[in-house]
C-alpha cells in the first residue's frame, strides 16, 4: 500500500480514543488527556460505551454514533474487543488505527490467530494499523499537534523521525529526548508491526521535509533487503542512526568454512547498516549523542579538530579521543595562534587545544571561536569548558552558541558542569548547540558527522554485469544432489568457480600412483599436492598439503605422505585422490567468502587469507548483493590493506583483480540462493591480473532449494 496512505494514522483531522476513561492513571486517560495537552489541531472524541462525558467532553457508546468524520481511532479496549472495534471502524470510515491492547502474537497461538484475524479486517476495509501492542505515535508538527501516546512528559517539536520497537523503550528515549531538548518531527511505536513496518515508516519520513533525521531502535528486521533499497536511497539525504539489540555472538560450530565460522549473529546486522549508510550506535545514550551533532550542526568537510578549552586535563582526554576514533588534531596556521594570543594570558597555550586556562570567560570564547573557524586547516571545534566559581556557566555556554551561529563548520560543546546547569542548558540550546557532559560523547559525535559526511560525498556504487556460464554451474550442482551430496569435491568447486570468471592455476586429479608421473608432466614443477575428499574439511589440519615439490622423487613422497595421513583420519574419510597444481609464488593471499544468514541472506567476506584466517580475523562482510564500491571499501576496511599496497620493500599488489574475484561471486550467490557456504582460499593477488588467480575453493549448497535455483537457464 502507497506510503501517502500513512496520512490518515499521521494527519488526522479527527481522532477517536476508543477505550476512554474516567479513571485516573489508566491508558484510555492518559491518552485522551495527552491528546488535549498539546492541543491537537482536530476534533477528538471520546468513546466509552459506560460513560455520557469524559475531561468534560461529551462520550459516544460506539465509534459508529460519532456524528461526524473520523480519520484516526486509537483503540484501549481489552483484547476480546478489539476485532468488533476493528470492524466497527472499517464500517465507519476510518483511514488508521492505532491499537495500544495487547493480547496478540506476543502471547503465543491464540494471539497470533487473533493477530492475523485484525490484519485481513484492517485489509478488507483499506484502512492502515500500528500495532497492536504499542504505546502510540507523535506528530509534532504544528499544523498537527498529535500526541497519541500515553508517555508522560510534552514532546518537544523538532526535525527528527524516531520509531522504536519496544514500547517501553519508547517511553524512556522521549523522555530523554525532552530532557536534551531534541525536538521531534514524528515517533511510532511499532509493537508487532502486523501492517505498517519500519520500512513504510522510513519511505514515509523520506518523504516529510520537517523530517531531517531517523533514529531507530530495532530489535529484528522484517525484510532486510527492502531496508537495504530503502536506507541507500534515503540515507543520501537524510541521515539514519540506529541501536539494534542483540549483539550477543552466536555459536558457530557447525559451520564447515571459515567465513561461517567468523560470521556471528551481529555480523549481519553491521554489514547492513554499514552498506546502507546507517550510522549504528551502541547505546541509546551513544545515539542522542550523534543525533544532537547531526540534527544541529553543518557536517564537517574532513576530520581535523580544533579544542578550545579553559582546562588543561579535559583537553587532553579530548586529544586521546580524537586519535582514537580515527580524527586528527588539527594544525593552527601561525596567523590564528597569532590572533588567539593577542588578548589572551602570556601562560596560555595557542597551540592545539587551545587552552585559555581557568579564567577564561564567555568573552574568551566569544573571541577565540571565530578565530579558529576562519583557519583553513580546522574542520571542526570542540568547546570544552570546566566552570570555575567565579563564572556563570550559563552565560559561557551563551557565548559559545553565539560565536558559532552562522559557522559552516560545527562547533559541539562539552559542559563538565553540574546536573541541574547541564539541564538547563540542554534545554534551553541543546537545539542549536550540542552540549555534552565528557569530551568523549563530544568526539563520538564528531566522528559520526564525518563518517556520514563522507558516506554521502562518496559514488553510489554500480552492480557490474559479468558473461558468466550460469548453466554449467547449474549442472554441478544438480549432479551433486543426485549424487545426495551437499559438499562439492575441489574439481566441482573449481569448474562453478571458473564459469563464473575465477581462474585457477594448471592442475590434475591423481586417483593411483601411475598416474603421478603424467600429471606431474602436464602441471609442471614446483607444484602444491593436497588432498581431495568431501569429508576432510581443512587439508591443513591432518597434513594434506604439501607445498614446494620440485621432483618426482619429492613428488612420490608427498603423495604416500598425504594418503597415509589421510586414511588414519577418524571415522575414515572418502578419499577421491590427490590433487596436483601449479605452485604459485610472491602473491598476497586473500579469502573470499560467503556464509548464508537465515535473514539476510548471503554474507561475503574479504579478508587475508590462508590457514590462519580464523586466528587473525581480519575480514570485512557485506550483504549480498555488493557494488563496485563495496567491495572497494570491504578491501581497504582491512587492517592488512597496507600490505597489498606494498611496504617493505614489496611490490604492491593488483587489487582490482581481488575486488573483481568479490563481484564475481557475489554475482555466483545471486545467482543461486541454494549457495550456504563458500571459501575461495587462498585466492592469490599477483602484480597484475593475469598473475591473480584461486587455488582452492569449497562450496557447500542447500540441496532442498538447488531444484529451484539451479536448473539449466534453458530448461
Amino acid at each position: 500500500m502507497s506510503t501517502a496512505s500513512l496520512d490518515g494514522l499521521f494527519r488526522p483531522r479527527s481522532v477517536a480514543v476508543i477505550g476512554a476513561s474516567r479513571q485516573r492513571g489508566s491508558l484510555g486517560r492518559e491518552l485522551l488527556r495527552n491528546l488535549l495537552i498539546y492541543e491537537f489541531e482536530g476534533m477528538v472524541f471520546p468513546v466509552n460505551p459506560k460513560a455520557d462525558v469524559i475531561l468534560s467532553m461529551k462520550a459516544y457508546r460506539s465509534v459508529l454514533e460519532i456524528p461526524d468524520p473520523v480519520d484516526l481511532a486509537i483503540i484501549v479496549v481489552p483484547r476480546q474487543h478489539v476485532l468488533r472495534t476493528l470492524e466497527e471502524c472499517g464500517l465507519k470510515g476510518v483511514k488508521g488505527v492505532v491499537v495500544i491492547s495487547s493480547g496478540f502474537r506476543e502471547v503465543g497461538a491464540e494471539g497470533i490467530d487473533r493477530e492475523q484475524r485484525a490484519l485481513e479486517i484492517v485489509r478488507r476495509h483499506g484502512m492502515r494499523m500500528i500495532g497492536p501492542n504499542c504505546m502510540g505515535i507523535i506528530n509534532a508538527q504544528a499544523d498537527v499537534r498529535l500526541n497519541g501516546t500515553f508517555a508522560p512528559g510534552t514532546p518537544v517539536r523538532g526535525g527528527i523521525g524516531f520509531l522504536s520497537q519496544s514500547g517501553a523503550m519508547g517511553v524512556a528515549i522521549l523522555n530523554h529526548a525532552e530532557s536534551r531538548g531534541l525536538g521531534l518531527s514524528m515517533f511510532a511505536s511499532m509493537g508487532n508491526k502486523a501492517d505498517v513496518s519500519s520500512n513504510d515508516l522510513l519511505e514515509y519520513w523520506e518523504q516529510d521535509d520537517a523530517t531531517r533525521l531517523v533514529l531507530m531502535y530495532l530489535e529484528s528486521f522484517g525484510n532486510p533487503r527492502k531496508f537495504t533499497q530503502i536506507a541507500r536511497r534515503m540515507t543520501r539525504s537524510k541521515p539514519i542512526i540506529a541501536v539494534k539489540s542483540g549483539r550477543t555472538e552466536a555459536g558457530a560450530a557447525a559451520a564447515a568454512s571459515h567465513t561461517g565460522a567468523l560470521a556471528g549473529s551481529d555480523v549481519a546486522t553491521d554489514a547492513l547498516l554499514m552498506q546502507c549508510g546507517v550510522l549504528r550506535a551502541d547505546s541509546i545514550e551513544d545515539m542522542f549523542d550523534m543525533a544532537q551533532g547531526l540534527v544541529a550542526q553543518p557536517l564537517p568537510a574532513g576530520r581535523r579538530v580544533a579544542v578550545l578549552t579553559d582546562a588543561g586535563g579535559p583537553a587532553i582526554m579530548a586529544t586521546d579521543a580524537i586519535g582514537a576514533a580515527g580524527l586528527e588534531m588539527a594544525t593552527l596556521s601561525d596567523a590564528t595562534r597569532a590572533a588567539l594570543g593577542d588578548g589572551l594570558s602570556p601562560d596560555a597555550s595557542v597551540k592545539n587545544p587551545v587552552d585559555m586556562l581557568g579564567q577564561a570567560a564567555g568573552p574568551d570564547y566569544l573571541r577565540c571561536l571565530p578565530l579558529l573557524l576562519e583557519d583553513d586547516g580546522v574542520d571542526a571545534i570542540i568547546a570544552l569548558y570546566v566552570p570555575p566559581v567565579m563564572h556563570d556557566p550559563v552565560e559561557v555556554v551563551e557565548a559559545i552558541v553565539a560565536g558559532a551561529r552562522g559557522a559552516t563548520k560545527p562547533v559541539v560543546c562539552v559542559l563538565m558542569a553540574p546536573d541541574d546547569v547541564m539541564d538547563e542548558v540542554k534545554r534551553t540550546h541543546g537545539f542549536e548547540l550540542p552540549v555534552y557532559e565528557f569530551p568523549e560523547s563530544a568526539v563520538k559525535a564528531l566522528g559520526a558527522m564525518v563518517r556520514y559526511g563522507a558516506m554521502i560525498s562518496r559514488e553510489a556504487g554500480t552492480v557490474p554485469e559479468f558473461d558468466v556460464d550460469r548453466d554449467a554451474a547449474a549442472a554441478v550442482f544438480a549432479h551433486v544432489v543426485e549424487d545426495g551430496r551437499r559438499d562439492l569435491t575441489l574439481a566441482e568447486s573449481c569448474c562453478v568457480l571458473e564459469a563464473y570468471g575465477l581462474r585457477f592455476p594448471r592442475s590434475q586429479l591423481v586417483t593411483t600412483r601411475d598416474g603421478l608421473s603424467s600429471a606431474a608432466q602436464a602441471v609442471g614443477f614446483p607444484m602444491v599436492a593436497k588432498i581431495t575428499s568431501p569429508d576432510i574439511l581443512h587439508k591443513t589440519e591432518i597434513g594434506g598439503v604439501v607445498v614446494g615439490i620440485r621432483d618426482e622423487i619429492e613428488l612420490l613422497a608427498a603423495y604416500e605422505g598425504i594418503l597415509g595421513r589421510a586414511q588414519a583420519v577418524e571415522p575414515p574419510p572418502r578419499i577421491e585422490g590427490v590433487v596436483l597444481q601449479e605452485m604459485r609464488e610472491g602473491a598476497q593471499e586473500m579469502i573470499v567468502g560467503v556464509s548464508a544468514d537465515p535473514s539476510f541472506g548471503p554474507l561475503l567476506m574479504a579478508g587475508l587469507g590462508g590457514i590462519y584466517v580464523e586466528v587473525l580475523k581480519d575480514v570485512a562482510f557485506r550483504v549480498n548483493p555488493i557494488t563496485d564500491r563495496d567491495a572497494a571499501d570491504m578491501v581497504r576496511s582491512l587492517r592488512g590493506y597496507p600490505l597489498l599496497e606494498g611496504v617493505r620493500g614489496r611490490e604492491p599488489v593488483c587489487v582490482a583483480a581481488y575486488e573483481d574475484a568479490l563481484l564475481r561471486v557475489s554475482r555466483l550467490v545471486t545467482d543461486f540462493e541454494c549457495i550456504e557456504e563458500l571459501d575461495v582460499n587462498p585466492f592469490l593477488v599477483g602484480a597484475t591480473a593475469a598473475e591473480s588467480m584461486a587455488v582452492d575453493g569449497r562450496i557447500r549448497i542447500d540441496p532442498a532449494c538447488v531444484l529451484a535455483d539451479a536448473r539449466p537457464a534453458n530448461e
